[in-house]
């Protein structure tokens, strides 16, 4: 249920991407602003799930012995502080 309206004033080529892209999804100007919403600032279960997403799609790579890991990360840690 949609209980909250909305106004926001977009510049004529914004507005034109909007419209666009709403004519050729055959749904309203506001569904595409609510979908950019979602996109754009999802909610915490589905920022979760795309960042489970992204680590699960990086590539394998080696990062050496646990202890050198260990190491290298105090390093960086060390110069944050």
């Amino acid at each position: 249920m949609l209980d909250h309206r909305l106004q926001i004033l977009l510049d004529e080529e914004r507005y034109q991407r909007v419209a666009s892209l709403a004519r050729a999804r055959g749904v309203s100007v506001a569904a595409v602003v609510r979908d950019a919403i979602d996109r754009g600032l999802p909610s915490t279960p589905a920022r979760r799930s795309a960042a489970l997403s992204t680590i699960l799609a990086a590539p394998t790579m080696s990062v050496g012995p646990p202890d050198e890991l260990r190491t290298e990360l105090d390093e960086l840690r060390a110069r944050r502080s």
